[in-house]
């Protein structure tokens, strides 16, 4: 075991065992996660851990494969974020608004036009089903 223990900063309080694995990049992905989890090769606050998605919190400290990390918890601030996020984001619900309008056209008027289809189109001589 190593004498310095590394931090690993998050956004979000509380996070999954499994997730804080794959973040401190402690195993290759999170299936390998769950499966060092549920055969207990992984601590939490020097106490063998068996649940997978064990709720984690600032200042715990996980130890996996001599490795040991400490959870710090970093608020982010609204100014702080990307910009390019914000745009987006915008962008985003412009295109989703506008696509939801012509949706919304073009369902009248496939309406109209399959209402009149109905009435001049012969059903179909499939014999019916019997069981």
């Amino acid at each position: 075991m190593t004498d310095t223990i590394q931090h690993i900063d998050v956004s979000i309080q509380p996070i999954e065992l499994c997730k804080l694995l794959k973040i401190a990049n402690m195993v290759g992905g999170g299936g390998e996660a769950k499966i060092v989890i549920s055969e207990g090769y992984v601590l939490l606050n020097n106490e063998v851990e068996f649940q997978k998605r064990k709720k984690v919190y600032h200042d715990d400290i996980v130890e996996f494969n001599g490795e040991v990390i400490q959870v710090n918890v970093v608020k982010l601030d609204k100014e702080a974020s990307p910009i390019t996020t914000k745009i987006k984001a915008e962008k985003t619900l412009t295109k989703q608004s506008a696509f939801k309008k012509t949706k919304n056209k073009k369902a009248k008027t496939d309406n109209q036009q399959q209402a009149a289809q109905v009435n001049d189109t012969p059903r179909s001589k499939r014999k019916p089903i019997s069981f």
